[in-house]
């Protein structure tokens, strides 16, 4: 799995100009499966996502969890994230899972987020045109990848 975090101010994401998610503080946490994925990986990207210290403290430091600051996420699916451009200019999804392996992984993901983070999070719609918007605190964003946990 790969994941990319961006600490928001504010986000949104918006299917058939319908706002489908919205919150204040928090992440956008856009996930890419691939059909090597298991249940550890998301386990392990959970516990990351919500413990990771990215929050400014009352010193104005990177010292506290999304959990901490009673934060929310918004969970996007992304095959993109899996694109291959080694060759030529367009690029390959073939490591991105079908949507038979993916969905119940991301429902998982979701699931085990939920639990991690001590309450509901938002998400996205498995497959659909969306249109996230958000307003990146820092900014900061990173990302990981659940095969290469350095």
């Amino acid at each position: 799995m790969k994941i990319v975090i961006q600490r928001a101010l504010e986000a949104s994401v918006t299917i058939n100009k319908e706002k489908v998610a919205e919150i204040n503080q928090g992440l956008v946490v856009l996930l890419g499966i691939e059909d090597t994925d298991t249940d550890d990986d998301f386990k392990w990207l959970s516990s990351k996502i919500v413990n990771l210290r990215i929050f400014n403290d009352e010193n104005d430091v990177m010292n506290c969890s999304v959990k901490e600051v009673n934060a929310d996420i918004i969970l996007v699916s992304q095959f993109t994230l899996h694109a291959s451009t080694k060759k030529g200019n367009r690029p390959s999804y073939i490591k991105a899972s079908k949507p038979d392996f993916a969905i119940p992984m991301y429902e998982k993901c979701i699931q085990q987020l939920e639990i991690d983070l001590g309450k509901k999070i938002q998400t996205g719609q498995f497959g659909a045109d969306m249109k996230v918007a958000l307003i990146n605190d820092g900014p900061v964003t990173i990302v990981i990848d659940s095969k290469n946990r350095e």
